[in-house]
């Protein structure tokens, strides 16, 4: 682990293999993430997980908000209510949509065995092709080709554990990270990076672990490490939630000398 966490006031974080273990949130995770709530270490997942998704978790999960569909949108409780804020007004989704339903024929027509998501009807933005959440696991290079479809059609893509995620509009991880920070805790992430960390498990993650000075992936990383240029600061002994548990352990460890 770093040196020092003292500073770290927020923890950003993937959930599918990252918080999750599985497909599931276990119990040694999600008790995580509450010892984090009541030490006062605001937790922030980001994911490609649907604006429906996120609904969901950003009332019900003790989270400070959620940054969804890699980047497109955050969601956050209130005491006004549930704050939606997302990069593009609903127009504009509306035509990102259409260009994206020709993409989807033509990857489900060319990439034999993959599949369209099963949330994929709770999202915005992007168009998400599982290749191993629901399906058989595809090879690295029907993977390629389903990324490959998508940037020919000018749409950018991102691959997860489990999904590529293919969207329009410039965005990403790490940009509506920035305008959350920016917008909740009122400060630039340039400016304070000392402050925040991070962890995920994935080559979606890669702005995230060139970006921060605190990056940490879980285990379970290790396998996605040769196609990624950016690599995560730090790696945990233990993969997927536990891995989490271990970065979430060592921040309220390390915040527990200053108090």
């Amino acid at each position: 682990m770093p040196t020092s966490l003292q500073n770290v006031c927020c923890l950003f974080a993937d959930i599918d293999d990252t918080i999750s273990t599985d497909g599931r949130i276990t119990r040694e995770a999600y008790d995580a993430i509450w010892r984090a709530h009541d030490a006062g270490l605001a937790i922030v997942p980001v994911t490609g997980r649907p604006a429906g998704w996120c609904d969901h978790i950003a009332r019900m999960w003790p989270v400070d908000g959620i940054i969804g569909e890699n980047g497109g949108l955050y969601m956050r409780m209130t005491e006004q209510g549930l704050q939606r804020e997302f990069r593009h007004d609903e127009a504009t989704r509306a035509g990102f949509r259409k260009r994206l339903d020709e993409i989807r024929e033509e990857i489900l027509t060319k990439v034999p065995g993959c599949g369209i998501a099963s949330d994929q009807p709770y999202r915005e933005y992007d168009l998400a092709i599982d290749f191993s959440e629901d399906v058989e696991p595809l090879s690295p290079e029907a993977v390629a080709e389903i990324v490959r479809i998508f940037e020919s059609h000018g749409a950018t893509a991102k691959i997860s554990s489990i999904h590529v995620n293919g969207w329009f509009g410039e965005f990403d991880k790490l940009t509506m990270t920035k305008q959350y920070a920016r917008d909740v805790f009122g400060v630039s992430l340039d400016d304070e990076n000392d402050a925040f960390a991070f962890c995920g498990d994935s080559p979606n993650d890669e702005p995230m672990f060139a970006f921060f000075k605190h990056s940490f992936g879980v285990a379970n990383v290790r396998g996605f490490l040769p196609q990624m240029q950016s690599h995560p600061t730090t790696i945990t002994k233990s993969e997927a939630g536990a891995g989490f548990t271990e970065v979430v352990d060592a921040i309220l460890k390390d915040r527990q000398t200053i108090q």
